[in-house]
């Protein structure tokens, strides 16, 4: 892969999970096998996987379009593509 690729469109709806409280990396490249999180497949793209952490036990709309304004979480923007 060469250096500054754009970020791939995975799914152009979120990826809603129940999630644990923790930090999660989410996949900014959309290149990860385990979307929405990364696998570290992002390597010499460029883009670098967004560490998000979680404070309690709560359903989360992950980004699948990486589009979205508010970064790893969906904000619809899914929807103008």
């Amino acid at each position: 892969m060469a250096d500054s690729q754009k970020p791939v469109v995975t799914s152009k709806t979120p990826y809603v999970k129940e999630m644990e409280p923790g930090v999660y990396f989410w996949c900014a490249c959309g290149h990860s096998k385990n979307q929405p999180f990364c696998d570290g497949s992002h390597e010499g793209t460029g883009i670098t996987p967004i560490a998000h952490e979680i404070e309690a036990k709560s359903k989360v709309a992950w980004c699948g379009c990486r589009a979205s304004k508010k970064g790893c979480l969906c904000d619809g923007a899914h929807k103008k593509l």
